[in-house]
């Protein structure tokens, strides 16, 4: 059956383990944008535990936002503090190095829009792990579907409450496992192996 999910920042590996194990991606683009939800957020594992990289965006006096209209805050560089909170987390991590051109565009390139730049992370991340990542877009919003595997609330970060077989984190020693982090922490510790994982994980 194929999967309807929101397109997200670096989306959390439970996102990724519904798309590895997918007949059919389709992404939900007509939506409003809700705030506090990982659209514009992702968690990773730094020395001091569990970190927020925030997205801002521009606010409007619209109460309702389409997802496919949202542009971001160019105010101040936003994209240049996540590429250092990612390298003090995954420095010494053992794949770090190994994809980290390939992430590049992500902290170079200027976009205007939330989705374009949603759209671009899970395409690079996808590549990274070696899956494909072949997609169709809603071009209606429907509160119920029946057609499709619902996955939509993972973008939820309070409603996303899968667990996982644990694996090792560069801060493991320190703080323990930390579960379902963005793609990017399975990515940078397993490397060539994430995708095995994500395929053997029970959703």
């Amino acid at each position: 059956m194929p999967i309807l999910i929101h397109p997200t920042y670096f989306p959390s590996i439970s996102h990724f383990v519904v798309m590895a194990q997918a007949d059919r991606i389709v992404l939900e683009v007509e939506d409003n944008f809700q705030k506090q939800t990982n659209r514009n957020r992702t968690y990773i594992y730094s020395p001091n535990g569990i970190q927020l990289l925030n997205i801002p965006i521009k606010h409007t006096k619209e109460r309702h936002q389409n997802i496919k209209e949202v542009q971001l805050e160019t105010a101040f560089d936003w994209q240049k503090q996540h590429f250092k909170s990612l390298e003090a987390a995954y420095r010494t991590s053992p794949f770090f190095e190994y994809f980290e051109d390939s992430l590049m565009p992500i902290f170079d390139k200027k976009y205007r829009f939330l989705m374009d730049l949603n759209l671009e992370s899970m395409s690079i991340v996808s590549k990274c792990l070696g899956m494909s990542f072949e997609y169709e877009k809603t071009i209606e919003y429907f509160h119920e579907v029946k057609e499709y595997e619902d996955f939509r609330s993972l973008a939820n970060g309070k409603k996303d409450t899968y667990s996982f077989e644990s694996y090792t984190q560069v801060f493991g020693d320190k703080h323990g496992f930390l579960n379902n982090l963005s793609i990017l922490d399975l990515l940078f510790n397993e490397g060539r192996y994430a995708l095995d994982y994500l395929k053997n994980q029970q959703i």
